[in-house]
């Protein structure tokens, strides 16, 4: 069988499950469930022979969260980047695209880097299975057989038999309320899972039909597109042209071509709270501790904490999360309000809406530890190898004290090798650059003092990372 190329969308934000999912760290990338990111967990089911080397379509600004998470898990991707988010339609688009100047026959599958698949060999034999189908012209989706009348997904009504287990696709229908959802699960409608297998040429040619603007857009990003390092960045003058909207709207609600296969693979979309506390380890009363928690005299009660000792007592049916800067508690039947949260922090400019206080960057992280005024306290850990860019700035001076492995900082003309209890000091203006020679972490504490302390009094001058 010819092998299938898998695409992983991977640019989503989230916000159902903040605070630990936000902008610069969204759900995808985070352990919610078991040790390694839902990402991490999508690559690993891909490593079966069926499929090519995986495509994954994200974010520009994961681009470094995605290679180091690739490099944990010692796997390999095609990554492409968006310039912005144009939803789904337009991201298939591009999948489509990028297959089709393959092989206009290439089977694709497209797979949501945020979902969790309990049965993952129950996955690849489904996709092996639907790439026959789709092989003859068909666009195939994973229908989920519901276990419960959920009232949080979109619903799917399989018609005639194709062949085997395969249907076509009666319709689409919206997320319903509850005792519609009753009477859907009973007719037989399987859950939308957002999980597409199809031929290259045969998607271009729907998309192109249905919404042509997308279908330009796409191919003109495409080749408009640029490599930077080991990505692919997309023309974001030509990829802005895309309508946003989603490929159910775009393809799958009007396709004449469309089949779906019923899948009972343990599927989850991890949509909210009471999701991941589902597919959490409970004990004999409900509860779900993950870190630093404690529970008593409660049932059905999930914690999660990884610093901050976080206890729950006497209270039943909630959620409670700890970070370092937020706290979110949450009864089961509110989860999927978390988003409106974050829509009204969002208004009030709240940095915690959108922002941790442990910031990723290519070559490491950064971390606040106290701010004042005119100062500022970091925690800074550079990767081994890495450095950051040469740099300056005109409102503030810098402090650097190592408390692990060794520094090589550039000071204008002079280099230094700062060692552990060892400082150096960085005045304003000073052009300077610090790496990490070593083989381990370098942790260093830096504090700035200065009329203004924002990360936008940074003048890059030389970059390793091809940052602005």
């Amino acid at each position: 069988m010819t092998k299938i190329l898998p695409v992983i969308m991977c640019g989503g934000a989230g916000t159902r499950v903040w605070p630990e999912s936000r902008e610069t760290l969204p759900k995808q990338f985070i352990a919610l469930v078991g040790d390694r990111s839902t990402f991490q967990t999508t690559m690993a089911t891909l490593a079966d022979p069926a499929f090519e080397k995986p495509i994954v379509v994200s974010n520009i600004d994961y681009r470094f969260l995605l290679a180091d998470q690739l490099r944990e898990i010692g796997a390999e991707a095609d990554i492409v980047l968006e310039p912005m988010r144009r939803d789904s339609a337009a991201a298939v688009a591009v999948a489509a695209g990028l297959a089709a100047r393959r092989n206009p026959q290439t089977v694709v599958v497209v797979l949501a880097a945020d979902h969790v698949v309990r049965d993952r060999a129950g996955l690849v034999a489904l996709c092996k299975t639907a790439a026959s189908v789709a092989a003859d012209g068909y666009i195939v989706t994973l229908g989920v057989k519901p276990d419960n009348p959920a009232t949080g997904y979109g619903y799917i009504r399989p018609g005639e038999r194709i062949a085997g287990e395969v249907m076509k696709l009666d319709a689409f229908v919206e997320k319903p309320d509850h005792p519609t959802a009753e009477a859907y699960v009973e007719a037989g409608y399987l859950w939308n899972s957002g999980n597409f297998i199809f031929r290259a040429d045969v998607m271009q040619s729907e998309i192109a039909h249905f919404e042509p603007a997308i279908s330009e857009a796409a191919e003109r990003a495409i080749d408009g597109a640029r490599r930077d390092l080991d990505f692919l960045v997309l023309n974001g003058e030509a990829f802005a042209r895309a309508p946003k909207t989603s490929i159910d709207y775009a393809v799958m609600e009007k396709t004449t071509k469309a089949a779906v296969i019923p899948a009972d693979i343990g599927w989850s979309d991890v949509g909210n709270w009471r999701a991941v506390w589902e597919l959490s380890e409970r004990d004999d009363q409900g509860n779900s501790v993950r870190g630093n928690g404690l529970i008593r005299e409660a049932r059905n009660v999930h914690v999660r904490s990884d610093d901050t000792l976080t206890t729950v007592v006497g209270v039943d049916d909630v959620i409670v999360v700890t970070t370092q800067d937020a706290v979110l508690v949450l009864s089961h039947e509110h989860g999927d309000n978390v988003k409106q949260l974050v829509d009204q922090l969002k208004r009030e400019n709240r940095r915690e809406a959108g922002e941790h206080k442990r910031i990723f960057r290519p070559w490491g992280y950064y971390q606040s530890v106290d701010s004042g005024q005119r100062y500022q306290v970091k925690r800074i850990v550079v990767k081994p190898g890495a450095r950051l860019s040469l740099q300056k700035h005109f409102h503030r001076a810098e402090h650097w004290i190592v408390v692990k492995g060794t520094a090589e900082v550039g000071r204008d003309k002079e280099t230094h090798l700062v060692h552990e209890n060892e400082s150096i000091y960085l005045p304003i203006g000073c052009v300077h650059r610090l790496g990490n020679p070593g083989r381990i972490d370098l942790e260093l504490i830096e504090v700035q003092t200065g009329s203004y302390l924002g990360e936008d009094d940074i003048v890059r001058l030389e970059d390793a990372y091809n940052r602005g």
